[in-house]
């Protein structure tokens, strides 16, 4: 026996094209570890299991390959399974790994065992526990297969201790990444959605997470303008079409009385592409359930009382838009609400955007925010109120350049997913933006940053308050409690890193202190003062909101 399962693993690693290993080892998975280094994989040690999933999960979520997280046994893989989670509701491609104990006593309790594999199975599109050296080729690209297979997602492997030090013959190599794709859709399918469009009067293009992870968005543009039919988005199919487009209506999900719901209220027919189930509840824009919906995508619609699909398109969904585009040659809409619902949002982006108070409005954060990030620059929004605010009002012109968690809304991913996401694309400006509640979460990880010369941005929305759940009680309840906290300086926290801090004490000051910290080298965190007493405004505004077209 000439190789070990773990140098093995490493060698089926590389052959699968990955270039970074997110983790936190431990004793069990030394000869794991020891067999990386030297091997062109580079290993980014974090300081949380926790962050190195997230970090797997963005990388995955923004190239398309399976992001490869790691951690020991019992309580480091626990402490993966947020973020695994994460990538599964979110339709990242991942694959996790950790150690297990030796099967001379996983069948028994004794120290630090738990039954990691029934643990991962639910969060997963497949677990499973590797029982032989023989079943670790085909295993791995199991693993690779099925977490960027048609409806991208997390896998994930326990590697018992002992398996971990067996050998291999010197002969085993691992299996060739075959290349899939999908087909053209069934040509009775488009011509069932073109009878279907032929006999709507107001319909509209709904597009989700599947267009932007398809790299489907010029095909959309062009059917949106073909048929003249305007776009929503939801919150991570931001960017999909660009908010400039004179068909772009903004994204939905927010509340049910937002600008862009109006334009669904007058809809007689939802054509859908690329949205999942996930991203949020169809009740939202369809209550009654008496729109017709044509769905398009390469995987079928999940059943919901208010996604009651008339016609499936089900295959590769720039071919299905194409083929569409094509059957309905000739086919165009007129009476659009587009231009009403673009106004209403330009000028609530102005709102706040010119106001000089402090502490400093979220519109003129937001709005700073786009002044300084290249079309191509990628922001991480955070959950919190703060996504609120991005997801509404950042106008976003790419497809993944604003990323937010919309299928589990996992708090405290953008601070380590920046790390993920600097490592795809380390030409780019990236910014986490986050809520003081979540940035505690995972700012460990700024020491990762640092070490591995990343140049990691942070922005904080400082309102010493779980922002969002207060917004939520005082609109439910009138009234909150149990939400507020107190922070630490954060600029000497940043410090305290070797990380540059800054604080942002006006508005006018904010859009400088936002370009001197991408200007300086290494990682930096800006404390900005956000005034959350927009939020009821807002929705009190929209509750007293009536439209008409």
């Amino acid at each position: 026996m000439g190789k070990s399962v773990a140098s093995f693993f490493v060698e089926a690693l590389k052959a699968e094209g990955v270039e970074y290993v997110f983790g936190l080892p431990g004793e069990e998975n030394i000869h794991f570890v020891d067999a990386l280094e030297g091997s062109g994989i580079r290993f980014i040690l974090t300081r949380h299991e926790q962050g190195a999933a997230f970090m797997a999960d963005i990388y995955g979520r923004v190239t398309g390959k399976a992001g490869v997280c790691m951690a020991t046994v019992g309580p480091g893989a626990i402490n993966l399974l947020l973020g695994v989670a994460d990538a599964q509701t979110n339709s990242s491609p991942l694959v996790a790994m950790s150690a297990q104990v030796g099967l001379n006593r996983i069948y028994k309790e004794s120290h630090q065992v738990i039954d990691l594999q029934t643990m991962f199975g639910p969060a997963t599109k497949w677990a499973e526990t590797v029982m032989t050296p023989a079943s670790v080729p085909e295993m791995i690209r199991k693993a690779f297969a099925l977490s960027q297979d048609e409806r991208p997602g997390a896998t994930y492997l326990a590697i018992p201790q002992d398996v971990e030090a067996m050998g291999l013959p010197d002969d085993i190599k691992p299996l060739r990444a075959g290349t899939m794709g999908q087909g053209r859709p069934d040509p009775a399918h488009i011509e069932a959605a073109v009878e279907a469009l032929k006999s709507a009067k107001h319909p509209i293009i709904m597009a989700g997470h599947g267009v932007a992870r398809t790299g489907a968005s010029k095909a959309l543009v062009e059917l949106a303008e073909a048929l003249n039919i305007p776009v929503a988005t939801t919150f991570m199919g931001k960017g999909v079409i660009d908010d400039r487009h004179p068909l772009a209506l903004g994204v939905i999900g927010f509340m049910r009385r937002d600008y862009e719901n109006f334009a669904f209220d007058e809809s007689d027919l939802i054509l859908s592409i690329g949205y999942e189930l996930q991203e949020f509840a169809p009740a939202r824009i369809n209550p009654a359930g008496d729109k017709k919906v044509i769905h398009m995508h390469t995987i079928p619609a999940e059943t919901d009382a208010c996604y009651t699909v008339e016609v499936g398109v089900i295959g590769d969904i720039a071919l299905g838009m194409e083929a569409l585009h094509e059957a309905a040659h000739g086919l165009s809409f007129q009476s659009q609400p587009t231009p009403k619902i673009q106004e209403l949002l330009a000028a609530e982006r102005q709102m706040g955007a010119d106001d000089v108070g402090a502490p400093i409005k979220p519109q003129r954060i937001v709005m700073g925010i786009r002044e300084v990030m290249g079309d191509d620059d990628i922001v991480l929004a955070d959950t919190g109120a703060v996504k609120m605010w991005m997801a509404r009002l950042y106008p976003t012109y790419k497809p993944l350049t604003c990323l937010m968690s919309n299928g589990l809304s996992t708090m405290a991913f953008a601070l380590p997913g920046a790390i993920g996401a600097h490592l795809a694309y380390p030409e780019r400006r990236i910014l986490a933006v986050m809520g003081d509640g979540s940035y505690l979460m995972n700012a460990q990880e700024l020491e990762t940053a640092v070490r591995e010369n990343i140049p990691l941005k942070v922005l904080i929305w400082v309102d010493d308050s779980y922002g969002l759940i207060k917004w939520k009680m005082e609109m439910d309840l009138g009234r909150h409690s149990g939400v507020d906290f107190k922070n630490p300086d954060f600029v000497a926290h940043a410090k305290s890193y070797g990380a540059n801090g800054h604080y942002v004490n006006s508005a006018e000051e904010f859009v400088p202190t936002l370009e001197k910290a991408f200007a300086e080298e290494g990682v930096s965190v800006i404390a900005c003062p956000v005034d959350y007493r927009e939020n009821k405004r807002l929705t009190d505004r929209l509750g007293q909101l009536t439209m008409s077209f």
